[in-house]
């Protein structure tokens, strides 16, 4: 053996043994996290249980039974969301699943805390359970189980859909007819002025979506556009929904219209607030869309203009300030209603993110207790947190420029602030 093959060999048993001390470490960080992921389903399984427990006392009987329960949990959800800086929708699903985990599938749980699955495989396997029936939930727990501690949370899933499907009394067709029920679309804000639609409908129907507007796009490509196929499906689908061009049409026509073009077809009833400057274009700080964000100048400034279903709303260039004003009375005049809109953007409650404009507007100091109608005792408020506020054991107090101090069942205190005038 030469010198140079004994040095190599050296180094090689070096590396091999510090990649198996990184890999053993980094085995063991996971095996830790599962138990701490088994020990938050046992606490909010547990907490969801303390919620029904305490439903009648801590719920007025004004309510009945069911609807004191259903408060009684979202106001446990809502303090342990507040601790966390979570969302609350976040925790009442955490909190469903986790039920499902430590009441449905004991045997899941203990493979959790020992470390032999993921939280993510645990995931799996609950929400393929939840459409199982009771007298199938045994069999399918006991033989996915075995497949888990062996697989990869991608590979679980698509074994858990093939033995849910062989294990399930009812037909496919009755189960498709019951989840098109749960069809939706979703916005998702992203960065830069991106954002997502995303659509939950029958496979056929996306399939058939799919087709259309790879249909479009490879004919506005053959017509030599220079857009890539990505783009190119993207720009035929918002052409297909906002203006109904279609690939019938591109083929007469062949090149798709551009995203500019598209935006001219917007008309929906959306806030939309543009600097004066900006409008006045002197000035390249952004607009801000409402429920989603800035928007590059020149964007807003052509919807403000061409869109008159928009409400177009300057704000005092310098310093940011709204230019509206308020009146002492009951009933909230809308200038009022737009200022407190405004300066709030959404509800006020901590971690709710709904839009202001689809949210109450409630006195925080109650008319009937001396409370007064202006910009300093109003806070937007949706439906939910305006009603879990007079629940016992909360409380919030407004303090000067819009801050809320709110009070938790459990003692602790939160603030929110309104959003500073971004630009």
């Amino acid at each position: 053996m030469t010198e140079t093959t004994a040095t190599a060999i050296r180094a090689s048993d070096e590396h091999a043994a510090r990649l198996a001390g990184l890999s053993d470490q980094w085995a063991e960080i996971h095996r830790q996290q599962a138990v701490l992921d088994a020990r938050k389903a046992r606490l909010l399984a547990r907490s969801a249980a303390y919620a029904d427990a305490f439903a009648d006392v801590t719920v007025p009987a004004i309510f009945p039974p069911a609807e004191r329960r259903e408060l009684s949990r979202r106001s446990t959800c809502a303090a342990l969301a507040m601790a966390t800086r979570i969302p609350e929708r976040t925790i009442q699903r955490a909190t469903n699943d986790a039920e499902r985990l430590v009441n449905d599938a004991p045997a899941v749980l203990a493979s959790l805390e020992a470390g032999r699955i993921s939280a993510r495989h645990a995931q799996v396997i609950t929400d393929q359970l939840c459409d199982v029936p009771a007298a199938g939930r045994a069999v399918f727990l006991e033989q996915i189980l075995v497949v888990a501690e062996r697989t990869t949370a991608a590979g679980l899933r698509t074994s858990a859909r093939v033995m849910r499907e062989r294990l399930h009394p009812e037909s496919i067709t009755t189960r498709a007819v019951r989840s098109e029920a749960d069809r939706r679309v979703e916005f998702e804000p992203a960065a830069d002025g991106m954002a997502w639609v995303h659509l939950f409908t029958t496979a056929p129907i996306a399939q058939g979506l799919v087709e259309r507007v790879e249909a479009a796009a490879a004919e506005s490509r053959k017509a030599g556009d220079t857009r890539t196929c990505a783009q190119l499906q993207a720009d035929a689908l918002a052409a297909l929904a906002l203006t109904g061009v279609t690939p019938e049409d591109v083929m007469s026509s062949p090149v798709l219209p551009h995203p500019i073009e598209v935006q001219e077809h917007i008309k929906p009833t959306v806030q939309i607030t543009v600097p004066a400057l900006t409008m006045a274009g002197v000035s390249d700080a952004p607009g801000m869309l409402d429920g989603y964000g800035p928007i590059d100048p020149e964007t807003a400034a052509r919807i403000a203009v061409n869109a008159p279903s928009f409400t177009r709303i300057l704000v005092q260039p310098e310093t940011g300030a709204i230019l509206s004003v308020g009146r002492n009375q009951y009933r909230v005049p809308a200038d009022l209603q737009r200022a407190v809109r405004l300066r709030d953007g959404t509800c006020r409650a901590p971690g709710c993110g709904r839009r202001a404009r689809a949210c109450d507007l409630d006195h925080s100091v109650a008319w009937e207790d001396g409370g007064v109608t202006d910009v300093g005792n109003l806070a937007c408020l949706c439906r939910h947190h305006h009603r879990m506020k007079h629940l016992p054991g909360w409380s919030l107090d407004h303090g000067s420029g819009g801050v809320l101090d709110w009070t938790t069942p459990d003692g602790k205190r939160h603030r929110t602030e309104p959003d500073p005038a971004p630009f």
